[in-house]
């Protein structure tokens, strides 16, 4: 069976272009098909985010994948705003993510939290509180769902540190419910997790030094989450945060995907900015997969 796949075997793939918009649809077939993987969206009405993120949709939409998944970061921030703002950010994401013509399995990343970074003394006594603002318009901050044979697990990677901030973690809450439901996928079933944080990144040793992950960088118990699947069979990771756009490839097994940034540099992008604007097109055939990096082809207004 499938074990100690994280140990050996590593080969990274990181890419620093971007290719362009791909004239390809969904593949057809009892086994096969596609879906987009869109994180790090960070809608906000200002820098031209709105007719960017509805341009991203458009091109899913060309594309015509079975289903998409976001990857958290889809409103720029919440964590330090008043509620009437964080409320128009939500608002402005369920409106225009209603205009996917598939359906949309979202993922909460640390934007999507609200209050975390404010101090008024009774924040904490506010109904929307934290993720709860995620649960009330979004759905639950961890579920699993199948498709054509796959099972898919998103998972809720935002931790509240003891200072209040936010740092990268399952919580224990969610590690009980995920091996309880692991208990319940065969073990040959092919699985993808979704989270924003990543579980494993390049993205400290690329900029500082192989000498170790900075904090708040990648999930800080990455191998206790990976070790409930070491019997199963882990063939897709999707990750987000770092607007870096990587594949580590383990043992000829398992893709990490950090999928660079629907708004690339927060919407600030310039000609050669790194990563481009995009999203992953992700094809899946059996157990196996390709999976591209779309650059939907917007353009930053001149006044940013």
């Amino acid at each position: 069976m499938k074990k100690a796949f994280l140990f050996v075997g590593i080969t990274i793939l990181i890419f620093v272009g971007c290719s362009q918009p791909s004239s390809k649809t969904a593949v057809t077939g009892e086994d096969e098909f596609s879906f987009a993987f869109l994180t790090d969206i960070h809608l906000t009405p200002e820098r031209g985010a709105e007719t960017g993120f509805q341009w991203a949709i458009r091109e899913v939409n060309k594309l015509q994948p079975d289903f998409v998944i976001t990857g958290g970061d889809l409103v720029m921030d919440v964590l330090n705003q008043s509620y009437g703002r964080s409320d128009s950010l939500y608002n402005l994401y369920i409106k225009l993510s209603g205009k996917f013509d598939m359906p949309v399995y979202n993922t909460v990343g640390n934007h999507e939290v609200y209050g975390w970074h404010r101090d008024e003394t009774d924040i904490e006594q506010h109904p929307e509180f934290g993720k709860k603002m995620f649960e009330k318009r979004l759905g639950e901050r961890y579920y699993t769902f199948n498709h054509k044979g796959w099972q898919f697990i998103v998972l809720d990677a935002i931790y509240r540190g003891d200072g209040g901030g936010y740092t990268g973690r399952i919580d224990d809450e969610q590690i009980l419910w995920l091996a309880e439901e692991l208990q319940k996928v065969d073990k040959e079933t092919p699985i993808a997790i979704s989270l924003h944080i990543p579980l494993i990144s390049s993205i400290s040793q690329i900029r500082g030094g192989s000498t170790g992950n900075a904090a708040g960088t990648v999930i800080s118990n990455s191998l206790e989450v990976l070790q409930l699947f070491s019997e199963h069979n882990l063939r897709l990771v999707l990750q987000g945060h770092h607007h870096f756009l990587e594949d580590i490839y383990i043992q000829n097994q398992v893709h990490f995907i950090t999928g660079g940034a629907v708004s690339g540099k927060w919407w600030s992008n310039k000609p050669d900015s790194k990563p481009e604007e995009g999203f992953v097109m992700i094809h899946v055939k059996g157990e196996e997969l390709k999976w591209e990096y779309v650059d939907f082809g917007w353009t930053p207004p001149d006044d940013i």
